[in-house]
């Protein structure tokens, strides 16, 4: 069966933004670290990704850039590094680790070489970031900007929270979590994404584009199947878009994988949404379309308006395609069934 045009295509990292991301570091030729994914360096002076050839320099980098500005003890990079089985030498294992780190870091001039990234004190080591960003700064920056705005100007959040979305490349710190400085913290960073990710789909909803976020919450629940609050979306969204059993059939799929992980019914918000699409409250209906006031509609809008119009058209031919088939096996049961013999009427 033809799938409808849901815009875009659900994936464990979204990304693009809706209208397009503000220009990022390498349009300004700015250098970055980046730890949404895969650990290395953009250079924004030759436009070079630099990446950490060994774990443990990998590690390293990450544990200084998520301390930067701060100084790190010796003990604690020696625990991030070796754990509970450090070498004999480990002041001298890790002096050589940093040793190489420094020449692998480009100057923030340009130049080759890079001391001045990293500073040795008399207990440990501080990383100074100067004029260099990480994408950790700017996804915290764009998230919060987003997640504040859902209320007031949902298309805004929505643009704002796709774009800080986008700059996610895989699980946070994806080949350095081995201590506990990078392990605690890829762990809150998941939350914040899985959190920017309610907030995203929130302001979707209150923009009246439930028929676009569907199949995307449907993955989350199968991704994260504890999480009641991708449920509570998909419910919203499935009963916007006339699905009323099948939202009822999410709260029944959420309820049996709670009581079989954890033993616990669901929570309060996500039993009210049950009964407030049991009784079709009328809070749950989509939002209106609303346009700028005063100002003609944009490029954007009418495209959206343009899909909406697609995705109806769609639901309209799959409803007739289904009233065909069950025509056609109507039909067919009909041709089946034996023939009463002619009734014969005395005169």
């Amino acid at each position: 069966m033809d799938r409808p045009p849901d815009g875009a295509v659900p994936t464990a990292w979204p990304a693009g933004a809706d209208g397009g991301p503000p220009a990022g570091p390498e349009a300004a030729g700015e250098t970055e670290f980046r730890l949404l994914g895969p650990v290395e360096l953009h250079d924004g002076a030759t436009g070079a990704g630099i990446v950490p050839p060994g774990s443990k320099q990998r590690a390293l980098l990450s544990a200084l850039v998520l301390h930067a500005d701060r100084l790190l003890s010796a003990d604690r990079l020696t625990e991030e590094l070796w754990g509970d089985h450090p070498p004999t030498n480990a002041g001298n294992a890790l002096q050589a680790h940093v040793a190489r780190l420094r020449r692998l870091l480009p100057e923030p001039g340009g130049s080759a070489d890079g001391h001045e990234w990293i500073s040795t004190l008399p207990t440990g080591y501080l990383l100074s970031l100067g004029p260099a960003t990480t994408d950790v700064q700017r996804f915290h920056r764009l998230s919060d900007r987003g997640r504040a705005a859902v209320s007031a100007d949902p298309r805004h959040a929505v643009r704002l929270l796709r774009h800080a979305l986008s700059l996610w490349r895989g699980p946070a710190l994806q080949d350095s979590r081995y201590g506990p400085i990078c392990a605690g913290e890829a762990d809150r960073l998941e939350e914040h994404r899985l959190a920017a990710l309610e907030a995203l789909y929130e302001a979707s909803l209150r923009c009246g584009r439930h028929g676009q976020i569907t199949g995307e919450l449907e993955k989350l629940t199968v991704d994260h199947p504890l999480r009641e609050r991708f449920y509570d979306l998909l419910m919203v969204a499935m009963y916007r878009g006339g699905r009323q059993a099948e939202a009822l059939g999410v709260y029944e799929r959420a309820r049996r994988r709670l009581v079989d992980a954890l033993g616990i019914e669901p929570g309060p918000a996500l039993r009210a949404r049950m009964e407030a699409i049991l009784h079709h409250a009328p809070d749950l209906s989509a939002p209106a379309p609303q346009l700028p006031r005063g100002e003609p509609s944009t490029l954007t809008e009418a495209l959206e308006l343009g899909g909406e119009i697609a995705r109806l058209q769609w639901r309209i031919d799959e409803l007739n395609r289904s009233q065909e088939d069950l025509v056609r096996r109507y039909d067919t049961m009909v041709a089946r069934l034996p023939q009463s013999p002619p009734r014969h009427v005395t005169p």
